[in-house]
């Protein structure tokens, strides 16, 4: 009697058991992904730095898979963060350059990410994920006009943006000096110099009865002064103003930005978004400031670190990391996030200066770094994923990996299965799960700007990692490891040196790249050579096939690829330069209103002081009505999180 009642009860709760499971296991995982800006290999504890503290990423590796050949598609952030977003060489979008000009140098300039390009956030946003992206964005603004918005991060598929639509650089802040075409600024100034000083010359002869100037030769001479003065003048000297900004959505909040208080705004920023989302699926895409100069002086880190101010930058940097995996984890969501910390390329070894020292970042024992094209020190950079209960803790990777192959495993993971473009990357999650041992990266390519400067081989029957070097930087002044005369590295001309045959290496016995092999010390030289050079033909073939783009809006249309970087897209108009005002008058802060809402108060936190913000809740899905607010949705009641004494407030809101 009594197990004929227990049967249907122990069959009812297996039932029950068995549903509740599998809702857990079709639950779509959230995606957190940290990338820091020019970040050095060399410069992590766990791939080898012993004198920079970065427990908390470290922690993130010893919990997670470390791969120790990861490789940037680029190694220069616009070429590079494009590649990164949409799984293909930044050459199938046009994001590469002929010339000196390798990334983008003015918000005000139409070149950008094209509208028909497809990003993993436009692929998760149609999967019903909430997409934001917080922090660096430097793939475009505008096309035709100031707010067509058309390489906006709304526009592909960021449901909220709030951070630097360009990025930080030098003339962000004053006395250190610019990063925008120096050379350029300088020839313009001396041709306003000639050009006034010609003008005053001839005023004073016509004064002084020496000679009979013409009124109208002053004239002119006058318009061509007030011509060159504008031209290096307006573009230049308010290179503040005009590019560095910070936008919420598509409104320009904060123009020129307050470079101070930034890295706790955009921290801020992250763990409100993660916190406002964690009922349902999202992707965060964190894109730090740091480390590309000017480095930050925040008073908690300074003098922290035995590296000078960088050491101190990339404390912060830790400190960070650790602050939004403390987000996650509190919010009891580890379990179902995917965490993912990376740089966009390697440091950049030629910035520095007498006063402070080392600007840029280490990348260990790999021969270049920034902007110098195939050289491994360049484009080799960390890569960790964290998802417990996943992922095997403590796993390292040894196989090539691309940051191109985070757009097919978040795909594959967030259970999209529609047809897509030609992808250049691979799913991870049979590496990162131990299902596999090899990479499905049998061959990568390597771009100097628009030109193959480098191809890798990784043959089936070895462990070798071969590597060819079609031309390479020449590096100055003679005997340096950088372009120190010239502060980065160029790719065409007289900037570089070809070889013929080409440089080969292999990288499993030689990853500084110090030892080319010859006929004589390689046996398999001429094979390497020859499937190398098929891979390359292979390669280019498809780059020549036409495009077709795919979003689910619009039916299937061929797309021509239009090269972004020519200078009529770099350089800077009037007519596409984003402002907060009526321009030329552009200027505004967030105000104090503004600042009360984020709540920063000064708490201990060891070492020094911690700048904790209040939780702010925001719209998370992007209107494109210019009214839109942003304050708290009708009705919305933040939740006690529980995280320390923070409040939550009301924005201001500034226009």
């Amino acid at each position: 009697m009594r197990s004929s009642v227990l049967a249907p009860l122990l069959s009812l709760l297996l039932t029950a058991g068995g549903h509740v499971t599998g809702e857990e296991v079709d639950k779509k995982p959230n995606f957190v992904l940290m990338m820091v800006d020019d970040l050095g290999i060399g410069d992590i504890g766990c791939y080898g730095n012993d004198t920079i503290r970065s427990p908390n990423i470290d922690r993130l590796a010893s919990e997670g898979v470390k791969l120790t050949q990861h490789i940037a598609a680029a190694p220069l952030c616009s070429p590079s963060r494009a590649a990164f977003m949409t799984g293909r060489y930044a050459i199938r979008s046009g994001m590469v350059s002929t010339g000196r000009v390798q990334v983008l140098l003015f918000l005000g300039g139409s070149g950008g990410l094209p509208p028909s390009e497809t990003t993993f956030a436009k692929r998760l946003q149609q999967q019903g994920y909430t997409t934001g992206l917080i922090g660096k964005w430097h793939l475009g603004l505008n096309c035709e006009h100031r707010g067509d918005h058309c390489h906006h991060p709304n526009q592909h598929g960021f449901s909220y943006f709030y951070g630097l639509p360009f990025t930080l650089f030098n003339d962000c802040v004053p006395g250190e000096g610019s990063d925008v075409l120096v050379n350029l600024q300088h020839s313009l100034y001396n041709l306003t110099l000639l050009l006034g000083l010609g003008l005053f010359t001839m005023v004073c002869v016509r004064v002084l009865g020496l000679y009979q100037v013409s009124l109208w030769l002053l004239v002119l001479f006058f318009l061509l002064s007030v011509a060159a003065a504008a031209v290096w003048i307006v573009p230049f000297k308010f290179l503040q103003t005009w590019n560095c900004i910070i936008m919420r959505n598509q409104d320009v909040v904060e123009q020129p930005m307050t470079v101070e208080t930034l890295p706790q705004r955009l921290l801020a920023e992250a763990q409100n978004f993660i916190k406002r989302n964690a009922d349902h699926p999202f992707l965060l895409l964190f894109s730090l400031a740091h480390i590309h100069t000017p480095l930050f002086k925040s008073p908690a880190f300074a003098g922290r670190s035995r590296h000078g101010r960088y050491g101190d930058n990339l404390e912060e940097v830790d400190w960070i990391i650790g602050k939004v995996t403390e987000t996650v984890d509190s919010l009891n969501l580890s379990n179902n996030t995917l965490m993912y910390f990376t740089s966009d390329h390697g440091g950049h070894l030629e910035d520095s200066d007498s006063l402070i020292g080392q600007k840029g970042g280490w990348n260990g024992k790999y021969k270049g770094g920034k902007a110098m094209g195939g050289w491994e020190g360049g484009i080799r950079v960390p890569g960790i994923f964290r998802w417990p209960g996943r992922l095997t803790a403590g796993k390292v990777v040894d196989e090539p990996t691309s940051l191109m192959d985070l757009y097919p495993t978040l795909k594959y993971l967030a259970k999209d299965t529609k047809p897509d473009r030609h992808s250049d990357g691979f799913n991870l999650m049979p590496l990162l799960e131990g299902k596999v041992a090899r990479s499905e990266h049998t061959f990568m390519f390597h771009y100097c700007g628009a030109y193959m400067n480098a191809a890798r081989w990784h043959p089936p029957d070895s462990g070798s990692i071969f590597k060819v070097h079609f031309f390479t930087p020449n590096f100055s002044p003679l005997g340096a490891g950088g372009c120190y005369n010239t502060k980065v590295c160029f790719c065409h001309g007289e900037y570089v040196t070809q070889h013929r045959p080409p440089l080969l290496f292999d990288l499993y016995h030689d990853p500084s790249e110090s030892h080319p092999l010859m006929p004589d010390t390689e046996p398999r030289y001429a094979e390497i050579l020859e499937q190398i050079s098929r891979a390359v033909e292979r390669h280019e073939q498809t780059l020549e096939q036409k495009e077709t783009s795919n979003d689910s809006a619009s039916s299937t249309e061929t797309v021509r690829v239009q090269n972004q970087m020519t200078w009529d897209r770099i350089l800077w108009r009037p007519w596409l330069q984003p402002c907060c005002g009526t321009f030329p008058f552009c200027g505004c802060k967030e105000n104090a209103t503004h600042f009360k809402g984020f709540g920063f108060r000064m708490w201990r936190f060891g070492h020094g002081a911690e700048i904790r913000p209040a939780t702010q809740p925001h719209r998370d899905n992007f209107s494109t009505s210019r009214k839109q607010s942003p304050v708290s949705p009708k009705g919305f009641k933040p939740r006690n999180l529980n995280m320390g004494a923070e409040r939550s407030h009301r924005l201001g809101n500034r226009r």
